[in-house]
């Protein structure tokens, strides 16, 4: 049985009043602690800066922070990343085979962009067989703004032309909550912890992760420039809380966003997602998704770790992500 991730109730002096504090001001592991300042971390708890060296010692001793790993040990971990393909060549060719495990994949392009549909086909393709370009895995579904439609999952099925799938079968492996509010949308992510450990013993583990969409609660409550440090706050604790999950289970989170218009643009295309630094850094691909002509779409790897800025065109049918 894999180990418990240590939390920072974990460490000694820290009950629950100091945890909140301390993930309120974005301080959400062991390791954050462990790289603050002792009067740092007394201002934000209000604790002795006596008591915050304590704490900081007893988390840099967990965290193992001083141990340095070869580039060839890192090598082996990467073995373990696994991808959901796309069933669309010039999809994967661009994202070097599918969607990465272990990754935050944010999807960001206009009303229409097929940023939905992608989320309802690798609700479908994360179910298949690792031979046909799934995991074999179910779905954690956050659904902000009301787009999940069971009836376009059956269409997807339907429409793999893989003999003896059953839509219904895919229905019950992707677990949809809906969320309200800002507050509502973090915690459900927080919660959703448990049923990642239950679906682990299942013969669906949870293998895929989706929230569409990530910023309109956001964006909707926190208007103005004067809350703008307090919206930035919580996505990156929001985004590091998805992170800890997907790592943990070596799964796919794929999250869509918004975009705004930049009237400074004067040349070019003046559309930016919503969520700034925060969305940017955290995500560890980044894809605008935009239409084109004769129905296509095109969608365009904007940032990756390692892999070269590219296009790919796609089209959209009631069968699901087709190649052009």
């Amino acid at each position: 049985m894999a180990e418990k991730p240590q939390e920072i109730e974990d460490l000694p002096g820290v009950g629950p009043s100091t945890a909140e504090k301390l993930r309120e001001a974005g301080y959400l592991t062991i390791e954050s602690v462990a790289t603050t300042s002792p009067a740092e971390l007394a201002e934000i708890t209000e604790i002795s800066e006596a008591t915050a060296k304590k704490i900081i010692k007893a988390a840099r001793e967990k965290a193992d922070l001083d141990g340095f790993k070869t580039g060839k040990e890192i090598f082996e971990q990467r073995k373990d990343v696994r991808k959901i393909s796309f069933r669309v060549p010039e999809l994967d060719t661009l994202m070097g085979g599918g969607l990465e495990t272990q990754a935050i994949t944010e999807m960001y392009g206009e009303f229409g962009s097929g940023k939905s549909q992608i989320v309802h086909q690798m609700a479908v393709n994360v179910q298949l067989p690792e031979d046909d370009g799934g995991l074999n895995g179910s779905v954690i579904y956050i659904d902000t703004e009301n787009t999940f439609r069971p009836e376009r999952i059956e269409q997807m099925v339907n429409g793999l032309e893989i003999d003896g799938l059953d839509a219904q079968d895919f229905l019950k492996n992707i677990h949809i909550a809906r969320a309200h509010t800002s507050d509502h949308q973090m915690l459900l992510v927080e919660n959703s912890r448990e049923l990642a450990n239950e679906l682990k013993e299942s013969d669906k583990p949870f293998k895929l992760f989706i929230i569409d969409s990530l910023t309109a609660h956001f964006r909707a409550e926190y208007a103005g420039r004067g809350t703008l440090a307090t919206r930035q706050q919580k996505l990156n604790r929001h985004m590091h809380e998805l992170f800890k999950i997907i790592d943990e289970h070596n799964a796919v989170a794929l999250v869509t966003n918004q975009v705004m218009s930049n009237p400074a643009v004067f040349f070019g295309d003046p559309t930016k997602p919503i969520g700034g630094n925060i969305v940017g850094h955290t995500a560890t691909f980044r894809i605008y998704l935009r239409k084109s002509k004769g129905g296509k779409r095109i969608a365009r790897l904007v940032d990756s770790p390692n892999l070269p800025e590219g296009e790919a065109p796609f089209i959209v049918e009631e069968a699901g992500l087709k190649p052009c």
